[in-house]
Order: C-alpha cells, then structure tokens, then sequence
C-alpha cells in the first residue's frame, strides 16, 4: 500500500470502510441500474454497489491529496478518454519520444489510474506513489462526493462536460455493453427515463455538471472547466489552456515547431482507435469490471442524439437542462458539428 496515497492505512481500517458499505448498501435508496441491477443513492448520487459506492467511501475514509495532485473528473461519457490522452502527453512531452511514446502501445486508460476503482485494490496502489509529479487521476465522482481536504490540499481538477442529449445516447451504447449478460438489454425508452430522473451511475447528470461549474467560478486556478464541444471545434486553443492550467504551458519554441499539433494527432480519434491494443487489449477496472479498450471509442458525430431521439425526447431534456441550470451562468447543448468521430 502507497504510503503516500493512504498514510498509516491498516487492514483494519480498510476492512472498516468495507463494513460502512456492507452496512450503507441495506439502507440507502434503490434505484434501476444501467449495468447491473441496482444503484443505491448516497449523498444525492446514484452508485453502483459492485465497485463505485465501495471506492467513493474509501477516497472520502482515507485518501490524502497533494497539492501537486491534477485529477481528470467527468461524467460518464463526456470524453475523458480523449482528455487522458492529451493531459498524459502534455504532462509527459518531455519523457517520452512521440515517435515512440507510450500511448501507441498502452490503453489511455492504463495511462492514468482510475482513483475510485483502483484505490480499493491494495496491489495496484503499490505503484501511486512512483507516478511523476504531478500525479495525474481520474475520475467519475460528483465534486460533493469529495472530502473537503481534498480542495483544501490545493490540488487542481480538470472538469469535461458535454451536450446531455449525447450523453445519454452514448452512455446507453456502452452501459449495454458492459450489461451484465443475466438482465435483459436497456431499452432506449428506459435509460431515457432513468437519464431524465436522474437515475444513472453517478448522477443525475446535471448536479454532477454544476457541482464543479460553480466551484470553477470561485477557485478558477484550481478548476479548469471544459465543453467537450469546444474542444472538437479549437483542440489546439483548448490544449495550450489545458497546458497552462497544469503549470506546463508550451513555450514559443514548441509551438513553432508544431508541438502542439503532433500531440493533437498523437492523441486523435483517428490514430488511437486504430492502434491494436485499442482493439484488442482489454481495462482491468476491478474484478467485477473488465472493459475491451474498443468500447471507448465509437464512431459518430456531436449530436449523434438525433439519430435516437424524438422531437419530444429532445424538448423534454433541453427543458430539464435549461430548468436545472437556470441561473448557473452555463449552457449545454450546442448545435451539432460537422461528422465527425466520437471519443468515449
């Protein structure tokens, strides 16, 4: 166990955290699941009970943050696979040749840990602590599921969001992959009444969305909120800021020698989703969880939603989203892009 990630953590304490869940799991609210059978709500957020609740308890039980510490944060499907990507090779552009780098022959998600799913794995832990400063996380929990020491440490976070619509839409291709095979596949009709009550792994989408808005509006040097539909029309704006915001901004020198398009291209749809392990490695999340890297990229195109959903379907979403976010300062749901390929 990293005695940098979890000082002076016990079996003892850790089997605690486990006892909390085993005993939370029995009292909280039930709601349908997308890839299992059930989600209960904790703190206002739906979980999964396999492996989500499990790791949320114990990264507010006992993790400890640095201030050095950059975590990747979205909700499911918004394109964080993408986003790994470029934080990776940005953070790392110094070590590693692109001709040679490390993403053309490791998943991205094999790049950057998972800190919710692997923080529960006492042998993947061991190696937290040898990553390169900064240490680079990801993850699908609500900003509020955090502890509060955690903001306080001084750590930054990088946010993505994305057009809700898509997200349902991409969110119902990849849960029903990974469905377990005993239930019968999710409807489209169902995952979209669950997306609009807001019953979905770690939602509802929209608190999870201004949960880290507001927080990006009063700590902007330690939260750097991003539209996935932004990045697609300016990447190359969006990633000089990303670099910026990581403390590593590209120098004059790098941009005239066309740094920040070989990493844009390094890290393209195009170029990862073609690459073998992309194809037929597989992402060891836990051992109820083994995702094939194929099923992080799709092809299709931002508003994609208009092959799926109705008329009425999309009204009733842009009105969830205009209510919801009323106020806020923020909008989601941009007109559609040219075709294009989708990040997952």
């Amino acid at each position: 166990m990293a005695a940098s990630l979890l000082p002076h953590l016990s079996n003892t304490e850790f089997e605690e955290t486990y006892r909390k869940c085993s005993e939370l799991i029995k009292t909280l609210p039930k709601g349908k699941a997308w890839r299992t059978e059930h989600v209960v709500q904790y703190q206002g957020f739906w979980l999964n009970t396999t492996s989500a609740l499990k790791g949320v308890l114990l990264v507010q039980d006992h993790f400890k943050a640095r201030a050095t510490d950059i975590i990747l944060s979205a909700f499911m499907k918004c394109g964080t696979t993408w986003l790994r990507s470029l934080m990776f090779a940005t953070a790392n552009r110094y070590r590693f040749d692109l001709s040679t780098h490390p993403l053309l022959k490791t998943g991205p998600h094999d790049c950057f840990p998972m800190l919710d799913s692997y923080i529960y794995q006492g042998d993947s832990i061991t190696h937290l602590e040898l990553l390169p400063s900064p240490r680079l996380f990801a993850s699908h929990m609500a900003l509020d599921l955090f502890p509060k020491s955690v903001l306080a440490s001084g750590c930054k976070f990088v946010y993505i969001c994305r057009d809700p619509k898509d997200v349902l839409i991409s969110k119902w291709h990849f849960m029903n992959k990974l469905r377990v095979k005993e239930l019968a596949p999710l409807t489209l009709p169902e995952a979209y009444e669950l997306f609009c009550q807001g019953v979905s792994e770690f939602g509802p989408f929209w608190d999870h969305v201004l949960g880290y808005w507001k927080a990006s509006l009063e700590l902007p040097d330690k939260i750097l909120f991003l539209k996935y539909e932004d990045m697609k029309r300016e990447p190359s704006v969006h990633l000089k800021r990303l670099a910026e915001f990581m403390g590593q901004p590209f120098s004059m020198e790098e941009e005239k020698k066309g740094l920040v398009e070989e990493i844009l291209k390094l890290c393209s749809f195009e170029n990862l989703s073609n690459l073998e392990v992309n194809k037929a490695g597989i992402q060891h999340f836990s051992d109820q969880l083994v995702i094939e890297n194929r099923h992080f990229f799709r092809k299709g195109q931002i508003g994609d939603w208009e092959n799926h959903l109705t008329e009425e379907m999309k009204n009733r979403i842009d009105r969830i989203t205009e209510q919801k976010l009323k106020g806020s300062g923020l909008t989601l749901g941009a007109s559609p892009l040219h075709n294009c390929s989708s990040w997952e």
